[in-house]
């Protein structure tokens, strides 16, 4: 996929203390920049996301309408679109790729907003998943810049229960002879499909198994169908084990407290965002769960924020663009929000 365009960041130096040299940030935009350049929406990818698996959001007539709006889809570093294991020459190459934070993808994400477009102000950031934590992340780094936010299926902390779920899919990728440390020769496909197994259990609810739903609206034919057609499919579609482990890091250590000035607290840096939010978690999501999300909508003590949850038994996935009954939900409060 070679629809994006490529900002090169020269030499960045990483939160961790790393410096990642001829940095590099794949986007791509939908739309015009206004004269004024206030039409402006930021859209991350989220875990081993690329930006065409955002694309579900935007559309003629959606909020998220070309249209109206100048849409920017970075891609998270890691991804391996920007820079990330799979991409980088040596010495940061492979299982040495450095420990790259939500602070740091946020902070290069601004550098192409602010630097390339010249852009002052964003009318809103939005995301699902890491995109949801990276939509945080705006929000805390540059709180006068995000005019609003909508994260969905995320969070602003990675929650000590989701830290474990992660190092379950981690043994698994990890436990391939193949894998060899991280420096294999070609890709461990035992870890990956065993990875994608560990991780059917954690995208949809228990109801979604249980009422067959992924019979009667994604087309499998069995629950063993699914597990290969589906998760298995998922992590062999391009994705690479270096690349997923740098981001389950990133992942793990999502936290808007360690943003510079807050000293690890996340309750006070909650308390820095001034984005009007509309915070989406979905009903059933087993990782990031309503009430994890009502919490951070509690301490959002500057902000005209509001907790509006995703009803349905898609758990986690209501919020990945398979269902069009949660498509509509996400849309309508994106919308909502951008006619406030």
């Amino acid at each position: 996929m070679n629809d994006h365009e490529i900002f090169e960041l020269e030499d960045v130096v990483l939160q961790e203390g790393a410096t990642l040299r001829h940095a590099r940030l794949a986007y791509k935009t939908f739309g015009t920049l206004n004269e004024d350049k206030s039409n402006a929406i930021v859209y991350p990818t989220w875990y081993s996301g690329r930006h065409w698996e955002n694309e579900w959001l935007i559309g003629e007539g959606m909020a998220l309408d070309p249209n109206e709006y100048f849409i920017i889809i970075p891609n998270m570093l890691g991804n391996g679109v920007s820079s990330s294991p799979s991409n980088t020459p040596p010495p940061y190459d492979n299982a040495r790729f450095p420990h790259v934070t939500l602070y740091d993808n946020v902070g290069v994400q601004h550098r192409l907003v602010t630097e390339h477009f010249g852009i002052e102000k964003l009318a809103l950031v939005t995301g699902w998943s890491m995109g949801a934590q990276q939509t945080y992340q705006w929000a805390v780094s540059y709180p006068d810049m995000v005019e609003r936010m909508l994260p969905f299926c995320g969070s602003s902390k990675t929650s000590r229960h989701n830290f474990v779920f992660l190092e379950g899919v981690k043994a698994a990728l990890t436990a391939d002879d193949a894998f060899k440390n991280g420096w294999y020769d070609e890709q461990p496909i035992k870890g990956l499909r065993s990875m994608a197994r560990v991780y059917a259990g954690w995208g949809f609810s228990q109801a979604f198994y249980w009422d067959e739903v992924y019979k009667e609206k994604l087309g499998f034919s069995s629950l063993e169908d699914f597990l290969v057609g589906f998760w298995e499919g998922f992590f062999l579609d391009g994705r690479d084990a270096n690349n997923l482990l740098a981001m389950l890091w990133t992942w793990q250590n999502g936290d808007v407290g360690k943003t510079p000035g807050f000293d690890g607290d996340h309750v006070r840096a909650l308390g820095a965002i001034k984005a009007k939010a509309i915070v989406m978690p979905a009903e059933k999501d087993l990782y990031f769960p309503p009430e994890d999300e009502e919490y951070a909508v509690g301490h959002m003590t500057n902000a005209e924020a509001e907790l509006r949850v995703i009803p349905g038994v898609w758990g986690h996935f209501a919020g990945g663009g398979l269902n069009p009954e949660d498509t509509e939900f996400i849309d309508n409060g994106l919308k909502e929000l951008l006619d406030s």
